[in-house]
């Protein structure tokens, strides 16, 4: 790459298994290069499905100083400025749409509201594993965030704007079938990195997306160039917007298809071996 052109470049990484490894951490090396990079004037930024919660515990030792893209795009947050920058919310009509559909087919998971830059996730109750391991991973940083909710139906005030359900992929599928033809909403539906058998369907509004996200920064930032990474079916979207984008080798077969190339492994730092191998930095 032409180091005139490092300025106006942005890259985007995938964080669960795509920069992070087996165990859901950044990996010494990867931090090391990564911060050399950053320090040097390069532009990185993260996208991922995970909130600001979670992410900033993750990457707490990364000089991130760009704005984050977060829970599949439905949210943009800013490290410096400790704020959101961008925010997509489901309208009245469709969040009831979506808690009917919840009920009907009895489908349990997390809702999200973000309401004054404070986000809290509801739940109706913790039965399935995934759901309890879900549960136990991020409220280790904030418990106070998580309220627990006879019903989603008493949030259809509320400024909500995301929805994750985890189950087993048959009982998810119908749903998220439902969902891909409802015209204002827009879904991501994946297995798990970490759990083999569970598989996450996400909900969002339909003008959030890794894809939406990255048009926000790329105008925001007075970006002209993206390279994006990835592994996930979540970050098809995100392989849509970018210039050039480079699936990881454990990403998924749908995903590879879609990448100008096929990197190394996220246990194997690929993220930040290809960006240290082939980024040229002014002398």
């Amino acid at each position: 790459m032409n180091s005139n052109n490092i300025s106006k470049t942005l890259y985007v990484s995938d964080l669960d298994g795509t920069l992070l490894d087996s165990d859901a951490s950044i990996s010494e090396r990867s931090l090391n290069i990564l911060n050399n990079l950053i320090d040097q004037g390069i532009l990185f930024t993260v996208a991922t499905a995970r909130t600001i919660t979670s992410t900033r515990i993750i990457l707490k030792d990364l000089h991130l100083n760009l704005p984050i893209i977060l829970m599949n795009g439905v949210c943009i947050y800013d490290p410096v400025k400790e704020k959101y920058i961008h925010i997509e919310t489901f309208s009245r009509e469709d969040l009831s749409l979506l808690i009917n559909l919840t009920e009907k087919y009895n489908l349990k998971g997390f809702m999200y509201t973000l309401k004054n830059d404070n986000l809290t996730m509801y739940y109706e109750d913790l039965s399935h594993k995934a759901l309890k391991d879900f549960y136990d991973e991020r409220a280790k940083s904030n418990k106070n965030r998580f309220v627990r909710v006879d019903k989603f139906s008493v949030l259809t005030d509320e400024p909500v704007i995301y929805f994750v359900l985890l189950d087993y992929k048959e009982n998810l599928e119908h749903i998220y079938q439902l969902t891909k033809n409802l015209p204002n909403i827009n879904s991501a539906f994946y297995l798990d990195n970490y759990y083999k058998d569970t598989w996450y369907l996400e909900i969002f509004p339909g003008r959030a997306s890794k894809f939406h996200a990255v048009q926000f920064l790329r105008k925001y930032l007075s970006v002209n160039y993206v390279i994006g990474f990835g592994d996930n079916q979540n970050d098809i979207s995100l392989s849509e917007a970018c210039d050039e984008f480079y699936a990881v080798e454990n990403a998924v077969d749908e995903l590879k298809l879609k990448s100008d190339r096929i990197i190394g492994k996220n246990t194997e730092d690929g993220v930040a071996l290809w960006m240290q191998q082939n980024i040229c930095l002014s002398k």
